[in-house]
């Protein structure tokens, strides 16, 4: 599956990504001491969505949109996210995983981008002009690995592949395996979308055979059934999540799955361990 940031910007996925993403580093800074916070698929970080490869999808009609659209609060740190980065009331541009991230440093905290793509970095670069994020541009493993442990105390490594390449998910699961053996109390979201059923069991049954302990997977399925071949949702494999982020997470469940639910489903989203 080919999944490029730039035709995907602030689709369903993208709302469920980075209101999670954004509860989980909140969780953590309930803590003064310092976090380092690593991009390894960082993108262009900064998306138009009247840009031609936004409109060629039109997912942010069924992402960002109805998520502005929606008056649930649990979903205020999310929208006011996506407004820090836009004039008007209503998102023209929406911010990706590092803009995201920038806004939620604090002093003490450390920001690390990668992209390997060379245009993406060029306008990741751009993107993230005057904020104090470090961009690299190498290839995402290798940085995965060499940036652990972490300087600071603690620290979240964010997995975000566009999936292009048939031994993405064998590559995820070879080193995340290696970086828990490095970096066993650090915490990591890797995400994936959801096509194919039976490819994602096996790799997840992959995952859980890794033996890591507190592994959590969530899933947002869109639909009440499995569309063949077609994008079906998204999910977050998140080891070592955050008692404050457990505890919150059952509430927002509920107000993303009613705010993105498609015409005609009820869709689901759901939180289980793979181990505990």
């Amino acid at each position: 599956m080919n999944y490029r940031h730039s035709f995907h910007a602030g689709n369903s996925a993208d709302v469920v990504k980075h209101s999670l993403l954004i509860a989980l580093v909140q969780a953590l800074q309930q803590k003064p001491s310092a976090l380092t916070l690593i991009d390894t698929h960082a993108g262009c970080g900064l998306y138009d969505l009247g840009g031609e490869e936004a409109k060629r999808t039109g997912e942010a009609t069924q992402g960002v949109v109805r998520a502005f659209a929606d008056t649930n609060p649990l979903l205020d740190d999310y929208r006011a996210a996506v407004r820090a980065v836009n004039d008007g009331a209503e998102p023209h541009l929406y911010p990706g995983s590092p803009r995201i991230l920038a806004q939620l440093l604090r002093p003490q905290d450390i920001l690390i981008l990668n992209e390997k793509h060379a245009q993406d970095a060029i306008a990741l670069r751009d993107a993230m002009r005057g904020t104090h994020a470090a961009v690299h541009e190498r290839d995402a493993y290798e940085l995965w690995l060499a940036m652990l442990p972490t300087r600071t105390p603690r620290g979240v490594v964010l997995v975000d592949p566009p999936y292009e390449q048939t031994d993405e998910r064998a590559r995820i699961t070879a080193t995340l395996a290696a970086a828990h053996r490095k970096w066993a109390h650090g915490v990591t979201v890797i995400w994936y979308p959801l096509k194919d059923r039976v490819t994602h069991v096996r790799w997840k049954n992959q995952l859980r055979n890794l033996g890591i302990p507190k592994f959590l997977s969530v899933e947002h399925w869109l639909y009440d059934s499995d569309q063949p071949d077609i994008y079906n949702g998204a999910g977050l494999f998140i080891v070592n999540p955050p008692y404050a982020f457990t505890q919150a997470l059952p509430r927002m469940q509920e107000p993303l799955r009613a705010a993105l639910a498609p015409e005609g489903h009820r869709g689901k989203i759901t939180a289980d361990w793979l181990r505990e």
